[in-house]
């Protein structure tokens, strides 16, 4: 009967509007757990988090149903989602490090490191770095609607190639060329609300091919 009256109401208010199980003793009626009506916009804390533990009690199969049923609905009225082309062009980014003993990461080099940066506040360079260049040149698009793999070997670029396109490389790196986002700059909008990088965790056999553990 509840769900029958918030189906009735207008639509911003329905939006607004669902039931979730009760928390405070109060509203428990014997052994059953009555449901409330609430206002998902004004949820505090510990609702939310009872919520979420409630949709996502298994976190693989509930995500996958989440996401079929939100795909279900947005196929049914007939929406057509915006996508996003990434395009970089001519990107290249490029370092300056130390080489040799003087790049180990020991204990003598890092005090070292220090006394340069604070010597070189006031315009005294001691130790020369050389340039290394990480990535040369390299153009591509990444198409909506589409995975997209990138191989290559060890400190080949990999990882610095997709934080170029998640806008996420560190300031202290030359970076040259372009890459836009339905022919966007990165600073036209936020990338981080379009776009994420997110690290690799190494559970992998190492002797299998790309084949077998994809």
């Amino acid at each position: 009967l509840k769900w029958a009256a918030i189906e009735k109401l207008p639509t911003y208010n329905r939006l607004r509007t669902s039931l979730m199980p009760a928390l405070a003793e109060d509203d428990v009626y014997g052994n059953q757990i009555l449901n409330k009506e609430v206002d998902v916009t004004k949820l505090d804390g510990e609702e939310r988090q009872k919520f979420i533990d409630m949709v996502f009690k298994v976190a693989e199969q509930d995500n996958e149903r989440i996401l079929t049923k939100l795909r279900n609905r947005i196929d049914r009225v007939g929406i057509q989602l915006p996508t996003v082309e990434v395009r970089f062009d001519h990107l290249t980014v490029k370092a300056d490090c130390y080489t040799g003993d003087r790049s180990l990461p020991s204990l003598t080099n890092s005090v070292r490191n220090m006394g340069e940066s604070i010597l070189g506040m006031v315009g005294i360079q001691l130790a020369k770095k050389q340039q290394l260049t990480i990535l040369k040149d390299v153009s591509g698009i990444v198409k909506p609607s589409r995975m997209s793999l990138l191989l290559g070997p060890p400190a080949s670029g990999k990882t610095s190639l997709l934080l170029a396109l998640a806008g996420k490389l560190d300031k202290s790196l030359d970076v040259s060329g372009e890459v836009t986002y339905n022919g966007h700059g990165l600073n036209e909008f936020v990338p981080i609300k379009t776009s994420a990088y997110i690290s690799q965790n190494d559970l992998h056999v190492g002797i299998m091919t790309v084949k077998e553990t994809l």
